[in-house]
């Protein structure tokens, strides 16, 4: 315990399933956390659970797509937090169609939520972190990343470029004492798993060598390595819990 006591964190995506695990952890781990999520209530939610565990908490409502929402809920962080030492980028969304069928609007919206967001939220800490000399970017991509997926052409373009963007930001800011990293996590037991057809979702199921979906709290660890100073050597990384749907 403790490995991040007196940090100051940002989680988006934070009102539920991996995103509400990192939080907690966080929180476990000594860390003040700014809980973002689109829907207030379970930022609320999130936030009151940490404020549980003996640490400050602040909830911020916002799309993490849109430029002055993103400038204006880190402008709420920092108001109570004090300062910004981790980002942890997860916020996103998972739809599907075939890519010949694929309307632009599903497309820009992949993009804009999983990876545009990304790019924004980054940029709006990252000069502060650096002026500091101390800073942990986490970004939640996938294992569909190494693997791809039919109907899902938009979320592996997406979650790839996280992969890429992390690798490039890492050469640039890596002196500055800030770290950059990333996530791929495998089928885990969350709404987006749960809200898959059920043919696709028994078909995912038996296509793991584990042979079950994973749980919140076995991906969170791996966001507190990395926001730890056990994660320092770690850069343009992606950790892989994934169960064995892809062993890289």
């Amino acid at each position: 315990m403790g490995k991040l006591e007196g940090r100051k964190s940002v989680v988006t995506g934070g009102g539920r399933g991996i995103g509400r695990a990192i939080a907690l952890a966080f929180a476990r781990e000594g860390a003040d956390v700014a809980v973002w999520d689109l829907n207030a209530a379970n930022a609320g939610a999130v936030a009151a659970e940490v404020r549980a565990l003996g640490r400050t908490a602040v909830a911020i409502s916002g799309d993490v797509s849109v430029e002055a929402e993103v400038a204006r809920g880190m402008a709420d962080a920092l108001a109570a937090l004090g300062q910004i030492d981790i980002l942890v980028n997860n916020a996103g969304i998972q739809t599907v169609s075939p890519l010949a069928t694929m309307s632009t609007d599903m497309w820009d919206q992949m993009i804009a939520v999983n990876l545009r967001s990304v790019f924004l939220c980054t940029r709006a800490v990252l000069p502060a972190m650096m002026e500091r000399g101390f800073g942990r970017i986490i970004s939640t991509a996938s294992q569909l990343v190494h693997k791809g997926a039919p109907e899902r052409t938009h979320y592996c373009a997406a979650k790839a470029g996280i992969v890429g963007m992390t690798r490039a930001l890492a050469y640039e800011v890596a002196r500055s004492g800030v770290t950059v990293n990333a996530i791929c996590p495998g089928a885990i037991d969350t709404d987006m798993v749960r809200d898959m057809p059920e043919d696709l979702r028994l078909m995912k199921l038996n296509e793991l060598p584990i042979g079950r979906f994973g749980r919140v709290d076995e991906i969170a660890p791996a966001a507190v390595l990395l926001a730890s100073d056990e994660g320092s050597y770690f850069l343009g990384a992606t950790l892989n819990p994934n169960g064995g749907d892809v062993m890289v």
